[in-house]
């Protein structure tokens, strides 16, 4: 199916079933713990071994000798695969990283080794038995401003340039010139990166945690050098991702290869060291800043600057993203910069570039609406615009960033906030009052489903979208069971299997809005191939209470269906209409309200509210849990979250959940969401637009313009610790 125009009226505007509080319908079986999870999975192969990996201790030169006898001589030990005992694995176009084989290094903890043994405890003994000679290339840079300086950027090409910024900015009455920094983060989600491999033959089957089949599908076969239908890839649970499982990582390659070697099935999971050293992290940025608005509070020239750590081939984290399309200004100058450096491999975390981005652009405009003397919320107001400010012959599709603002202040109380930094207190607690904007694109890409009607009236549906705790098994029951006029319990949704049609997967924001849309158009397909059985046109039948209705008459799906299921598949594809004549894009506004410790610097958030604009919501409750979760998030980078860098050696610091400090339930007490429901014809036929990372935009911006709001105390750095305040607090105090 093509999306070429936007949506009319069609049968997912009824909602009686989509767009309904219906509770997660794999809640059950994750709550008891009776959800297979990747390494759990003893029941897919039979007499299966453990492998235990072994990183690289060094960040960048080259392995020069491995010595495994004693490991191959210890108690349970099956096998050993090192990295000297093959060239380079090919990578697929989504990897950046070696992911095993040869003799180079390119990052900390990068796989060079792994045990095979009878149990866990003894491949991991064993590995710690391995000598390694390494040969380390002193010329690696691991300080982000160092190695900016040392690659120098003269001759960068603008993300945007719009306009005289370097005039209008001279020109401007009130001006803004502020640097801001934002460290590395971790995925740190629950379910570490694991794999179970198995081969048949020259067929290989994985059964692992992955939130792009499709991608890692291709890779794999690619490493390997088999064809695509040789690799099977399973992944129907996933314990989070964040987008730290978007690409093949080393436990598929190291289950894969030990495997082969011992003839048998092998599983491997990554300790968390080597999930925060071998896997992906949100780089680092270095920001600059810089507004000029005239008295009045419009903006006439904004430039942001970027600066972002990568591997050779890779991007960053390209802060300078958001600015791009949230705020007017007819003069601007966008720049990345990406700054090669040796530290493990940066790449997508939870909306990548906004995130770091908005920590920024929101404090500066905080900082801006201080300097001019307006209330924060007024300002954003005033320079909110219709179209792309780089060109005024696009609007956006659907833009309610003014609605979340307003409607937010309503319900936050922003009237009665604390006006004065550091003017509120409540005995030894200073009190503040914070606001940032959200903005977060609204892509899609094609995405597969195949629909089986049953016998019985059921429905199966089989895609291989996946669900990384977003509750994609129960906005797609809600999709389909509306299409064919059934309940959701009437619904099977099968998910994460290479076998099934490809899907967009998760990740971007763009999962929930593709994959429903996919599942929309196998629907449709699907409607019919039930009409030509029954012989009438598709266009007249109404499927409603397990029936198709046409008139006055009522047949039963299971009676259509008696004589055997009736299968139908397809994709959506879409236009590029969405693209040349709009822009999608995802709005919101966040509240906050903290406490600082007048003495210790001790911060403590008390309430959070969130107001979103992403198109129809398919379901409150599954958006609502998104939004939750990306608001504690949110929090953890603006207080807590940050990857350490050992500027010596190149790797994390604290690489553990030990060290790499999350927020927990009673860090936030209150949290509330808003949810604006505002349908997008433009974005998919179902109007819908992804949430998920919308809800991570601008938080940590809310907790810093709060904090400065409590103690009249500006932090630039993030995280926001309290040695950051400590020195500056006795006056305040």
């Amino acid at each position: 199916m093509r999306f070429d125009s936007p949506a009319g009226p069609n049968p997912s505007d009824r909602t009686t079933v989509l767009g309904q509080p219906v509770l997660r319908i794999d809640g059950p079986i994750k709550t008891t713990g009776t959800a297979p999870y990747a390494y759990e999975r003893h029941d897919v192969a039979p007499s299966q071994l453990v492998g235990y990996p072994l990183g690289s201790a060094i960040a960048k030169g080259r392995v020069i000798a491995m010595d495994t006898s004693a490991a191959e001589r210890a108690p349970g030990v099956v096998g050993v695969v090192t990295t000297l005992q093959m060239d380079p694995l090919p990578k697929a176009r989504m990897n950046i990283a070696y992911l095993f084989g040869g003799d180079q290094i390119q990052h900390y903890h990068q796989a060079i080794a792994v045990v095979v043994a009878q149990n866990f405890e003894q491949a991991r003994a064993a590995a710690a038995l391995i000598r390694v000679e390494y040969q380390a290339d002193e010329t690696a840079r691991f300080d982000l401003a160092a190695a900016n300086e040392a690659q120098g950027h003269e001759d960068v090409d603008p993300l945007q340039s719009v306009g005289d910024f370097d005039g209008a900015y001279a020109e401007a009455p009130v001006k803004l010139d502020a640097t801001y920094t934002t460290p590395g983060q971790s995925h740190a989600m629950m379910e570490p990166h694991a794999t179970i491999a198995q081969w048949d033959g020259d067929r290989l089957t994985v059964w692992t945690s992955n939130q792009m089949i499709a991608w890692s599908h291709e890779a794999l076969a690619t490493a390997f050098g088999l064809p695509k239908e040789n690799v099977r890839l399973d992944s129907p649970y996933i314990g989070g991702g964040f987008g730290g499982k978007l690409f093949l990582r080393s436990d598929a390659i190291l289950a894969a290869l030990a495997a082969r070697q011992v003839g048998r099935p092998v599983k491997v999971a990554l300790p968390r060291p080597m999930i925060a050293n071998n896997t992906t992290h949100r780089g680092q940025t270095i920001q600059r800043i810089r507004i000029g608005a005239t008295e009045d509070g419009r903006i006439t020239a904004v430039a942001h600057d970027n600066i972002s750590n990568t591997l050779p081939g890779g991007r960053g984290e390209i802060g300078a993203r958001p600015t791009q399309h949230f705020y007017a200004g007819p003069n601007r100058l966008l720049v990345h910069r990406p700054a090669v450096m040796h530290l493990p491999e940066s790449n997508a975390m939870r909306a990548p570039g906004e995130t770091a981005g908005l920590m920024t652009l929101e404090i500066a405009m905080d900082e801006m609406a201080g300097m001019l003397d307006m209330d924060p919320v007024a300002f954003r107001i005033v320079n909110d615009i219709m179209v792309d400010p780089a060109n005024a012959e696009r609007p956006f599709s659907e833009r309610h960033f003014v609605e979340c603002l307003r409607v937010g202040a309503e319900a936050f109380g922003w009237a009665d906030r604390n006006r004065v930094p550091g003017a509120r207190r409540e005995g030894a607690w200073l009190i503040g009052h914070g606001v940032a904007g959200a903005y977060r694109g609204a892509p899609v890409d094609t995405s597969g489903a195949r629909v089986r009607l049953q016998p019985d009236g059921s429905l199966i549906v089989e895609t291989d979208m996946t669900d990384i705790g977003t509750g994609s098994y129960t906005i797609i029951a809600q999709t389909a069971a509306e299409m064919l006029g059934l309940p959701v319990e009437a619904v099977t949704v099968e998910l994460g299997d290479s076998a099934y049609p490809v899907s967009a997967g998760s990740g971007g924001q763009f999962g929930a809005a593709s994959a429903t849309a996919g599942v929309y158009a196998a629907c449709v397909a699907l409607r019919q191939r039930i009409a030509e059985r029954m012989g009438v046109d598709a266009e007249a039948l109404d499927f409603s209470d397990r029936a198709v209705r046409r008139g006055n008459t009522s047949t039963p799906l299971a009676e259509i269906a008696a004589d055997g299921e009736i299968v139908a598949e397809d994709s959506i594809e879409f236009g590029d209409f969405r693209d040349d004549d709009y822009v999608l894009s995802t709005f919101g506004a966040h509240f906050a309200e903290i406490a600082v410790h007048a003495l210790t610097g001790e911060i403590r958030v008390r309430r959070m509210l969130a107001v979103c604009d992403a198109g129809r919501i398919l379901n409150p409750v599954t958006a609502r849990s998104q939004v939750i979760g990306a608001m504690t998030m949110g929090v953890g980078g603006a207080l807590m979250e940050e990857l350490v860098v050992d500027t010596r050696y190149g790797f994390f610091v604290n690489h553990d959940l030990a060290g790499y400090e999350v927020p927990v339930h009673a860090d936030i007490p209150s949290q509330e969401v808003i949810f604006l429901d505002t349908p997008d014809p433009v974005s998919t036929p179902l109007k819908a637009k992804g949430v998920g990372e919308l809800g991570l935009c601008g938080v940590s911006a809310a907790i810093a313009n709060a904090v400065h709001n409590a103690t009249g105390i500006r932090v630039r750095d993030y995280p926001i610790t309290l040695d950051k305040l400590l020195d500056r607090l006795p006056e305040v105090a």
